[in-house]
């Protein structure tokens, strides 16, 4: 019988995989929290489908599958989410950005960054 532990291959996570895992963890969260915040609204469904694809990301990551195609899909993911983003919201400046959108919308970018490097690296 297969064991739960036996599914992962958490060895091969490097420390630049554990920064992206922290990364999309965290921009799960900010999703979590604000679907909550937003439901019954459709937008907190959207927020909370996001969530869900940032933790079904890190699930498939932890067992190994296909990671260099998760990767190149993860990028225009997180990259669609900062567009939407900015034109849900039309900010004028950056003082009109909550500090938590703007902290998140580092994140993201970050975690892009991160992506592309994972991507190149297994090239």
């Amino acid at each position: 019988m297969v064991q739960a532990a036996d599914r992962f291959d958490l060895d091969s996570l490097t420390p630049l995989h554990w920064f992206g895992i922290a990364l999309a963890l965290s921009s799960a969260l900010v999703h979590l929290v604000l679907g909550v915040g937003f439901l019954p609204h459709p937008m907190g469904v959207a927020f909370l489908l996001a969530t869900g694809g940032f933790l079904g990301a890190i699930y498939l990551l932890a067992v190994g599958y296909r990671r260099r195609l998760l990767y190149l899909t993860g990028i225009p993911y997180v990259g669609v989410q900062i567009v939407l983003w900015y034109a849900f919201n039309r900010p004028a400046g950056l003082a009109d950005v909550p500090a938590v959108h703007f902290l998140d919308k580092i994140v993201q970018a970050a975690l892009i960054v991160v992506l592309v490097v994972l991507y190149r690296r297994e090239a």
